[in-house]
């Protein structure tokens, strides 16, 4: 029977058989009403304590744990943030479920500039009041305090927003890097570095306002039109040809230049002069070595007249080349070395780029990068300090003292002109010029910043540890000279480390690789110290425990704020040192350091998280792990950073297995933007259709790369959730029916029942596989085509006839009632990790007495289940099946037959292997025809064939007989009933059954 509802099932002419189905019954509404109902299931959750239930249930189990990548707290969630939460949900409700405890406390960064430049802008600017003055204890404390109330506003808004989007876990405790326990311990871990003889003080450029006087961040940096001095400039090459010519906007920086750049991408060649105006900078007879797309140009700009190319200079000559500084005149007598890099192109310029290193970021770090070359060849590798606070030339620029770079109104001073005439006395002045161009100037005061060499705290990647590997993580001493660095260990155990997807191990190996030291500090107001003391004089950084213990007592109690509150140096240094002898170091830690250090607070405190303590790690012996689950980005971010901050206290990575996702873009490949208006947000598309359509878009895109999400594309995802809820819909009204005490025995089911139960138990293994490898996409693929095809379009649709109108007693009908309720609970506990809500609410409904879902694990399927000889036969029956299928569907639109069961087809079958496959099969049943008939012979021409299945031809009948008023089959009235005229033998038998029973007539 192909449909049976109450008004087909209504005779006019006879009695109302609709009565005396078993026709789908249940509250289980079709049209899902998610906005609505998912906060319902959200409260009754908070209500019976699920969290706290998963906890217990889980007891003992091996431990896989995600820990959170914490989100800055300083606004409301985007897409971004709900693929990323969910995702995580995704993972951890799979692994409890898969036997695990899988437990997930959410986290949260709260320090680092945003807030403090939001905090600056809301209660000082936007007032006209003045910035607090640090300096004075009690003004700064009050400003992080406003930062602290800021950064808790905004979390709790984010955490609602998070459990919204039905993510589970410890919502109630989470951890948040302000949080003082937090603190205390981010703290604790870089006294840990000086501990272990990383730490140390050097140098780094920043962007530095002259006339603001203060380091200036990426994001209080606009760029504006601005007229610089140009030069190109000859390095002569010793013991070389001739001399290297670079060009740059900032003559100023040249005191600070300690090598040049080049790249082994571009082609060089030595250039000479063969005609040139009298007393021209570029003299006749001068040899250059340029890059050969910028020669001409350069050239030109030096009012060359003529000039021939004499030969190649290849990179590795190149790469030997030590020049001379072009002011060694002056006092500027070291060794200028050739370094490849990168960033260096010739798109302009001369394919050489000048490199100070104090004065430029790419300068700073291929410098710091080569920090082992330049050892190996003997040169001096400190950063100088050539210009202070207010731009003067210090003492380190030679020639120089006293010219400024910028007036105090942030004007141009003399250092430019200064530093160009003693390039022409020098004879090393080839050029110069004029360029408007783009240039960095303050957000705040519009005028041009400066990059300046300043003094920054770093963790040292190269240098050897004062413990060994093995001792790091046991706290023992070793002698440095066998100890290993903290790249060797990085990299180490990158390669222990299980990357999803593999490529992520590449990524992070090359840049763990070819990383310059870590700058760890930052001159800011809000966030954790660097709460170390150093003798004054000197760079010796105190380590002693007893003065650690006080810190970290303090900030466990009170919060960082007490490093500077009045008197914390005498506070912390008494009874044991004099603070008059010490410098407390009052920078914070860059919030890469926090988050890095967040597994320390988290996964090793039985205090705060005893649910995450006590790991017993699989690369150790033990079954539990660590999972780490962010953006690709993060690779350069919270990946690295955690990497390398556990490495360096614990010898030891601090996940073992690291999962990364892409980023999320508009229908057509766009980046999100409020300007473009193709934003999809959230929290419109939960209050639109439900937090269930997000997750089932989640789990269905590949989000190993950039995934796209749209209204087209959420219309497509609702339209297969639909689908989805209407075959779990289907099984909920059909199992209204079901008695336990009726469930027929496995060996006792008929073929096609044991035939579904196979695929349920090779689905098993699949879906549990994709689970295993965060393939949740691919759970989805293989869930959608059981339920709408495997089930609704074949099992269901044939055994809906059984279902509905089989007598009482019939043991096909509890057969497949056995069936459809194994099938219910596999799929839905399969379902469960991605429509959590719709799962919980599909159980409930089914299990009245149930607590969720989520207590749940997967289904265990019997092995004798598996039987690939039935399989193969039924692929074969569903081959024929699909010709008649195929020949009836032209009938339907030609209209020469409504319904399936008025087909009484004729099946020519001349394949001998698929008709031994139709023995002792109800094939008329399969094909939901009234009657069929098998045939050895060819068939008419004329017959339906579909090119896919050799030798099987269909000739499409009408059924004979009359149309039963109950189950609408056409059958011979000759075998009727007496006393139930209208309606075939099985039909009639029903009757009398439900008759007896009391239950028809109703």
């Amino acid at each position: 029977m192909n449909e049976k509802t109450k008004d087909k099932a209504q005779d006019d002419k006879g009695p109302d058989f609709s009565k005396s189905l078993y026709l789908p019954q249940t509250d289980f509404p079709m049209r899902a009403g998610l906005p609505q109902r998912e906060p319902e299931i959200l409260a009754r959750w908070e209500k019976i304590g699920l969290y706290a239930k998963l906890r217990e249930t889980a007891k003992g189990r091996p431990k896989f744990v995600l820990h959170d990548g914490p989100p800055y707290a300083n606004g409301n969630i985007h897409i971004g943030h709900a693929l990323n939460k969910i995702l995580k949900d995704l993972v951890t409700r799979s692994r409890q479920m898969a036997g695990k405890d899988s437990n997930y406390v959410p986290g949260w960064d709260c320090h680092g500039l945003p807030i403090e430049w939001k905090i600056e802008e809301e209660n000082y600017r936007s007032k006209g009041k003045k910035k607090p003055d640090f300096a004075d204890p009690a003004a700064i404390v009050a400003f992080r305090q406003e930062c602290r109330a800021y950064a808790g506003h905004w979390l709790s808004v984010q955490r609602e927003e998070f459990k919204r989007l039905g993510v589970t876990g410890d919502w109630a405790n989470p951890y948040a890097t302000m949080n003082f326990p937090a603190e205390a311990h981010i703290a604790r871990e870089l006294m840990k570095f000086a501990e272990n003889g990383l730490l140390y003080r050097g140098s780094k450029p920043v962007m530095w306002s002259v006339v603001e006087k203060t380091a200036l961040a990426e994001a209080e940096v606009e760029y504006e039109d601005h007229v610089s001095d140009t030069v190109h400039v000859a390095f002569p090459v010793k013991d070389g040809p001739g001399a290297v010519v670079i060009w740059t906007t900032t003559p100023w920086t040249l005191p600070g230049n300690r090598a040049i750049s080049y790249s082994h991408k571009i082609a060089y060649g030595l250039y000479r002069v063969t005609a040139a105006p009298e007393n021209n900078w570029a003299k006749v007879g001068a040899t250059y070595v340029l890059a050969d797309k910028l020669a001409e140009d350069v050239f030109k700009a030096a009012k060359v007249d003529a000039f021939e190319r004499l030969r190649d200079v290849p990179a590795q000559e190149l790469s030997s080349f030590v020049a001379a500084h072009p002011l060694a005149h002056l006092g500027y007598d070291f060794k200028v070395p050739l370094l490849d890099g990168d960033h260096v192109t010739d798109d302009t310029g001369t394919g050489f780029v000048h490199t100070a290193p104090g004065h430029g970021r790419e300068d700073f770090d291929i410098w710091m990068a080569s920090g082992r070359m330049l050892a190996e060849r003997g040169i001096d590798a400190r950063i100088p300090y050539t210009v202070d606070a207010d731009s003067f030339y210090t003492d380190e620029a030679p020639g120089f003292p006293g010219k400024r770079v910028l007036t105090e109104k942030g004007d141009k001073g003399d250092a430019n002109e200064a530093v160009i005439q003693a390039l022409v006395a020098a004879g090393n002045l080839v050029a110069r010029g004029r360029l408007k161009h783009q240039y960095p100037h303050s957000w705040r005061s519009k005028k041009p910043v400066i990059f300046r060499n300043t003094p920054q705290w770093f963790i040292a990647l190269d240098k050897k540890f004062a413990q060994d590997a093995g001792a790091v993580a046991k706290g023992e001493g070793a002698p440095g000279d066998n100890a290993p660095t903290l790249r060797d260990i990085a990299l180490d155990e990158i390669s222990r480390t299980q990357w999803v997807p593999a490529a992520g191990e590449n990524r992070i190996r090359g840049m763990i690789a070819n990383r310059p030291d870590w700058v760890v500090s930052r001159q800011r107001a809000w966030g954790v110290p660097i709460a170390v003391f150093v003798k004054k004089g000197g760079h010796d950084i105190l380590v002693d425990s007893r003065v650690n213990a006080r810190i970290v007592d303090a900030f466990e109690k009170e919060g960082a704020d007490a490093w500077y509150e009045e008197g914390a140096a005498k506070r912390f240094l008494s009874p044991d040192y004099d603070p008059e002898d010490y410098e407390k170091i009052d920078d914070v830690l860059d919030v890469w350091f926090d988050s890095g250090s967040t597994h320390s607070f988290t996964l090793e405190d039985p205090v705060h998280f005893p649910g995450l303590a006590g790991i017993k790690r699989k690369r150790d012996g033990g079954a539990d792990e660590v999972l780490y689950l962010e953006g690709s980005d993060q690779h350069r971010g919270w990946f690295h950073s955690s990497l390398l901050e556990s490495c360096g206290t614990r010898g030891r990575a601090p996940y073992d297995i690291v999962l990364t996702h892409g980023f999320t873009l508009d229908e057509q490949g766009h980046k999100m933007s409020k300007s473009k208006g193709n934003v999809v947000a959230p929290q419109k598309v939960i209050a639109d259709a439900g937090a269930d359509i997000l997750r089932l878009w989640v789990a269905s895109v590949d989000y190993s790369d950039d995934q796209r999400i749209g209204p087209e594309i959420l219309k497509s995802v609702t339209d297969n959730y639909r689908k989805l809820r209407n075959t779990i819909r289907w099984m909920l009204g059909t199992l209204a029916h079901y008695r336990a005490e009726e469930r027929v025995a496995y060996a006792d089911l008929p073929e096609l029942e044991r035939l579904v139960l196979h695929r349920l138990s090779e689905l098993g293994e699949e879906v549990a596989a994709a689970y295993a490898e965060f393939d949740y996409k691919k759970v989805v693929a293989l869930l959608t085509p059981f339920l709408t095809s495997d089930l609704s379009a074949f099992y269901f649709d044939i055994r809906k006839d059984a279902l509905y109108c089989d007598p009482p007693s019939s043991v096909k009908r509890k057969a497949a009632l056995t069936v459809v309720e194994e099938v219910f609970r596999a799929v839905t506990l399969w379902l469960a990790p991605i429509l959590a809500f719709t799962a919980e609410e599909s159980w409930l409904s089914r299990y009245a007495d149930a607590v969720s879902v989520h207590l749940e694990t997967f289904p265990d399927l019997p092995a004798v289940w598996r039987d690939e000889a039935l399989a193969a036969k039924w692929e074969k029956l569903r081959a024929i099946r699909s010709v008649v299928t195929g020949a009836l569907e032209i009938e339907r639109a030609q209209k020469r037959i409504g319904s399936s069961l008025e087909a009484a087809p004729l099946v020519h079958v001349t394949d001998a292997d698929l008709r031994a496959a139709l023995t002792g099969v109800d094939f008329a049943e399969i094909c939901i025809v009234s009657d069929i008939t098998i045939d050895a012979g060819e068939g008419p021409a004329e017959a339906f064939r579909l090119p896919e299945v050799a030798g099987v031809a269909v000739v499409p009948r009408r059924a004979e007989g009359v149309k039963c008023a109950r189950s609408w089959k056409y059958f011979d009235p000759a075998t009727a009933e007496p006393d139930f005229p209208g309606v075939t033998p099985r039909d009639a038998q029903a009757l009398r059954e439900l008759t007896a029973a009391g239950k028809w007539p109703a």
